[in-house]
């Protein structure tokens, strides 16, 4: 197991449900896919690097997880508002986004 943090660590972050609005391919890039997230009230434009396994028509519709409280990230001349998590990471496997088992209002807070 990875480094052990505190609950206060883990409280910092702000999760929350997302329903994707919009997704297109980044221009120049092979691995991004911009997509405009509702997280409740406010629509986030959110970079995602899984645009080898999905297409953006994926993602659309969808209810994923979404880290609200990242520091804004400028990635192929884009801002990146958040995250949108996925499993397993970093082994070659394709990712499967992480998304909800039963509707969930956009904005929800994971806890």
């Amino acid at each position: 197991m990875s480094d052990m943090v505190e609950y206060g660590d883990f409280a910092k972050l702000d999760l929350r449900v997302g329903r994707v609005l919009e997704a297109e391919p980044v221009p120049n890039s092979r691995k991004l896919v911009k997509l405009i997230v509702d997280i409740g009230g406010e629509k986030r434009q959110v970079l995602a690097g899984l645009a080898k396994w999905y297409k953006p028509e994926d993602f659309v519709g969808k209810l994923v997880i979404v880290v609200a409280n990242l520091k804004p990230k400028r990635m192929a001349g884009l801002v990146s508002q958040g995250m949108v998590l996925a499993a397993p990471c970093g082994d070659g496997e394709k990712p499967v986004l992480l998304t909800v088992e039963e509707p969930v209002e956009p904005g929800a807070r994971v806890c």
